[in-house]
């Protein structure tokens, strides 16, 4: 199924590899993930075989086991004679492998399939333009997200000014009109308390390849700096939901808020 040495190390070809799974396409592209694919390929193995013949760690194996199964790649069963011990399994279709530049050619050509270069409408362009360069630029392994971030929060402190002395309520309202407006998904409160925000049809990552971890790196920036400063204290942004993880939202927690009501009654 994978391709490797005659000395069972993953070869130095730059590919990935495509999985059918339950929950969709999913791609593989770390040697250690490749290598412990490669010796499930040949039937089931325990926890400590997979550790003994990667020659890896076990915390190591651990996350990577844990993340296949997430993913829907592999599966677990438990041995009967022992509850402690598990068994892996490949429990996916393995449908083949790209290069590096294949793969990039198919994530654009995704992303451009259903652009118009003549459609008036400059948020179109702005958000293809933005995605393209980010697919490309992740396909040559060059993380920009430090960058986002930044200025993500360089923009939500300007919000945070215009928006100063509004109410919560005032406050997540007239955020979901900034996303509308300059077509950035439309975003909704999920939950009070905690204070919850969910974004659907992100601009950020909507379109991305799938990548096994968040991508909003532009989205967290504007919402720390927001609620940092609405809420007079540092807070911290938590992206527990993306389309770039295999969701179908992006869900961000708002740590550290204490505010439990948009709009107390008056005192009496």
């Amino acid at each position: 199924m994978i391709i490797t040495e005659k000395n069972g190390k993953e070869s130095a070809g730059t590919s990935v590899g495509l999985f059918r799974t339950a929950q969709g396409l999913r791609v593989v592209d770390s040697p250690t993930r490749t290598r412990i694919l490669g010796l499930l390929g040949e039937g089931e193995l325990s926890f400590e075989e997979i550790v003994t013949r990667t020659g890896r760690a076990k915390s190591t194996i651990s996350v990577h086991l844990r993340e296949l199964v997430a993913d829907g790649v592999l599966a677990a069963r438990t041995d009967p004679d022992d509850g402690r011990r598990k068994f892996f399994y490949v429990d996916s279709e393995y449908l083949g492998r790209l290069s590096d530049a294949e793969r990039l050619e198919a994530d654009v050509g995704r992303l451009l399939a259903d652009y118009d270069p003549l459609t008036p409408d400059p948020f179109t362009f702005y958000r293809t333009m933005f995605r393209s360069i980010r697919v490309t630029l992740l396909a040559d392994g060059v993380n920009i997200d430090p960058i986002l971030n930044a200025a993500g929060t360089h923009l939500g402190r300007r919000l945070a000014r215009a928006f100063a002395g509004t109410s919560t309520e005032d406050l997540l309202e007239a955020l979901g009109r900034f996303w509308d407006q300059h077509g950035l998904g439309r975003l909704s409160v999920a939950s009070t308390e905690p204070l919850v925000i969910e974004i659907h049809d992100c601009f950020e990552c909507v379109d991305l390849p799938y990548l096994g971890r968040s991508a909003c790196a532009f989205d967290c920036g504007i919402l720390s700096a927001v609620f940092g400063a609405h809420f007079d204290d540092g807070v911290r942004v938590v992206e527990t939901a993306c389309y770039a993880m295999g969701d179908g939202v992006c869900r961000f927690e708002i740590d550290a808020l204490t505010i439990l009501e948009l709009d107390p009654a008056p005192a009496t």
